[in-house]
């Protein structure tokens, strides 16, 4: 599939939930799920563990600190 199939939708900041998946981070940070685990085996990128399966879930003031952006409060 080429870019110019994929349908581009805005990320606003203001609408994500408070805690993101891996996929939401990735697709918004651009960089692959596998960088996000990566990350958070480095702590760069701390991940909250839920359910019995643990899946991973990301605390979105954290994603946007990466990115230099201020929530603002």
């Amino acid at each position: 599939m080429s870019l110019s199939n994929k349908s581009t939708k805005k990320i606003s900041l203001e609408d994500l939930p408070d805690l993101l998946t891996i996929r939401e981070v990735a697709e918004l940070l651009r960089i692959s799920p596998l960088t996000i685990k990566r990350w958070g085996k480095k702590n760069k990128l701390p991940a909250i563990r839920i359910n019995s399966r643990g899946d991973r879930r990301y605390r979105k003031e954290v994603v946007l600190r990466l990115l230099g952006v201020e929530e603002e409060k």
